[in-house]
């Protein structure tokens, strides 16, 4: 039986892989232009639109109207079966990150975190909403909903330098609150032209929206998050046994 031929976007594909793996083409280099490649693989710009088409799928490269197409980097990798606090989680990997605080005050509580909260409809919780930074760009805007009903000391939060410091950090090892585990939903939406502001993103782009609410040991739920992930910088493992 003949061998099914290789397509020629798949190869450009494949070289230009190769080529960011290999660390020839670095975070935030340009690459040749279309033209070049069309040259150098004698291939037409259909199959060379192709190729690039999938690695910006992948989220390794962007096209800047009018500059060119730039290297982005991969996409950060995280372990869903592994409960941890953003800052912590980049520190672990060696990454740069920081936060800009957008609110960091006393809310009504979300009607959706009312009744697993077990406080009144018009009880007030500390909202902590913050941007995500890795190395420098934008990467998510997380909003933490934290239950005082369940620990008056989280009113500190407030008072706190959260631009700096580790939210769970505070929480385990300042307050000994011990934080057991979480339920998760995830699911694609779209970004409002102030949170696509805030990722440097374009209005109706896709994201990737996160709902949490975590738990202490003794099963009292603590907190409520709602994050949303830039689509072209995120990818999400977990691991399934039988």
């Amino acid at each position: 039986m003949a061998e099914t031929p290789i397509p020629l976007y798949y190869k450009l594909y494949m070289d230009l892989k190769e080529s960011l793996n290999s660390g020839k083409y670095q975070k935030g280099d340009k690459l040749p232009t279309e033209k070049d490649l069309c040259q150098k693989y004698s291939i037409s710009r259909l199959t060379v639109r192709r190729a690039m088409d999938e690695l910006r799928r992948e989220g390794v490269i962007e096209r800047l109207k009018g500059k060119g197409t730039f290297v982005t980097g991969s996409k950060r990798e995280e372990q869903l079966a592994i409960l941890t606090g953003f800052t912590d989680e980049a520190r672990k990997r060696g990454v740069e990150t920081r936060s800009v605080v957008l609110e960091n005050r006393l809310v009504r509580v979300p009607a959706d975190a009312v009744e697993l909260f077990d406080i009144p409809a018009d009880a007030m919780v500390v909202l902590l909403k913050r941007v995500r930074i890795l190395e420098g760009e934008p990467y998510a805007i997380e909003e933490a909903y934290l239950n005082v009903g369940a620990d008056i000391r989280l009113l500190n939060i407030t008072q706190r330098d959260m631009e700096r410091e580790s939210l769970y950090g505070i929480l385990r090892k300042e307050f000994e609150i011990n934080i057991s585990y979480a339920e998760e939903e995830m699911e694609l939406t779209r970004l409002k032209k102030e949170e696509a502001r805030f990722l440097r993103q374009e209005q109706d782009d896709c994201a990737i929206m996160r709902k949490r609410f975590t738990y202490t040991k003794s099963d009292i739920c603590i907190e409520y998050v709602i994050s949303l992930y830039r689509a072209d910088k995120s990818k999400f493992k977990i691991v399934r046994r039988i």
